[in-house]
């Protein structure tokens, strides 16, 4: 079977590139921008939020070691879906929860997760649902942030917290991914 991508975010890519970086099946992942109305912005126009990019990461898969349907259960449950245009301290448009879906059985997969999954919260998910068309790769700089930069204090801080509450969800169900 062909290997396969998709796109999401959800909050600061660092947090988001982190965890799938750290999951069985991914194959690659790069920190990038896309759902704006400009083309190739940099990422200190983008953290502005006024180019209506979002941060994003696109994951390359292997669909054999890894399900998208487990791909986006991973997403949906390792950042807060339901707060728009935020997650935690990170505010602006730019931190949406999003998945962009490259053809309709992607989207249909993704509305059945975002359903299966509304239980565990107790406000309406509003992941925003869009088709895929481009994605801006970021600056060198912010690719493999947290690995690059493990001392940084947003990493200490915000990425090693996130990265071991989920290391341990995986852990507490058996789950290789």
């Amino acid at each position: 079977m062909k290997n396969k991508s998709i796109t999401i975010g959800g909050g600061c890519f660092w947090c988001t590139e982190a965890i799938f970086r750290d999951t069985i099946g991914v194959l690659n992942v790069k920190s990038s921008f896309s759902g704006g109305f400009i083309k190739h912005p940099p990422y200190r126009e983008v953290r502005t939020g006024r180019t209506g990019h979002a941060e994003v990461i696109q994951i390359s898969y292997d669909p054999e070691k890894i399900s998208l349907k487990e791909l986006l259960a991973i997403h949906l449950t390792t950042h807060d879906p339901t707060t728009p245009d935020q997650q935690g301290a990170d505010k602006g448009n730019q931190y949406r929860s999003i998945i962009l879906y490259g053809d309709e059985d992607e989207k249909m997969v993704a509305e059945e997760v975002i359903k299966n999954l509304q239980n565990l919260y107790s406000n309406p998910i509003v992941t925003e649902l869009q088709p895929f068309s481009v994605f801006y790769e970021a600056e060198e700089a912010h690719q493999n942030y947290y690995e690059e930069n493990p001392e940084a204090a947003y990493c200490q801080i915000v990425i090693s917290p996130k990265l071991a509450k989920y290391r341990e969800s995986r852990a507490n169900k058996g789950s290789n991914t």
